[in-house]
């Protein structure tokens, strides 16, 4: 059975850095953090993907509310004009009518609102999947720093022997990723969508910040 969003990205989240560096991929950490990466910005589109899916979702659910709305205010001018022209039968139609569409419209709203949510929960999928995939980034930086210093590069394999023996029961990231997710790459038309929804998602997190550096500012009086 496919695994949901949830728990593969889940999987994603919780995978440590330090399990790239097991004695399967001790040889090969940079190609091994690359490949991480790479699955994880895959499993990043997927879910852009069905967040485009819900959004499309909402707005026919909107557009089909709207339509009702609209149909039930003139069936209630049609009401009357019957009534004034004792069409009594003219009147019952279009008042069945307008109960048939209140029967739907809760229906409709109940939908929407599920809509709603899954695209909450997906957009926050994504913000958590740019965050572990800009933590690996950093990772592979300093690594790739690292090898250009031959003291730190040293001192560096020495701590991966000794992490490599704490997490010897790990999986490598990257193995877990790959046997795991089964992630698909973003078909080629939805590139422009899927980076304007990174540059909204890369906004949201700047604001974010930018609002709780000014709240420390203002705790501190500075």
């Amino acid at each position: 059975m496919a695994e949901s969003f949830a728990t593969r990205v889940s999987r994603i989240l919780v995978g440590s850095a330090h399990a790239l560096f097991d004695r399967a991929e001790t040889l090969l950490p940079e190609a091994t953090m690359a490949q991480a990466i790479r699955e994880i910005e895959q499993v990043a589109a997927e879910v852009r993907i069905d967040l485009g899916k819900a959004e499309a979702a909402k707005h026919l659910v909107m557009s089909q509310m709207a339509k009702l709305n609209t149909e039930h205010e003139k069936l209630s001018e049609q009401i009357d004009t019957a009534l004034a022209e004792q069409r009594d039968d003219l009147a019952k139609s279009a008042i069945g009518r307008q109960a048939d569409i209140e029967d739907l419209l809760p229906v409709l709203q109940k939908n929407l609102d599920e809509q709603t949510e899954r695209g909450k929960e997906l957009e926050s999928y994504i913000v958590a999947l740019l965050a572990k995939k800009r933590e690996l980034d950093q990772t592979l930086i300093d690594y790739q720093a690292s090898l250009n210093n031959p003291v730190v590069s040293t001192a560096l394999q020495g701590g991966l022997e000794r992490q490599t023996r704490v997490d010897d029961a790990e999986s490598a990231f990257g193995r877990v990723l790959a046997r795991q997710t089964g992630a698909m790459s973003l078909p080629g038309g939805l590139n422009q969508e899927a980076g304007k929804l990174k540059e909204l998602a890369d906004l949201h997190r700047n604001n974010r910040i930018a609002e709780r550096l000014a709240a420390l500012k203002a705790a501190r009086g500075t």
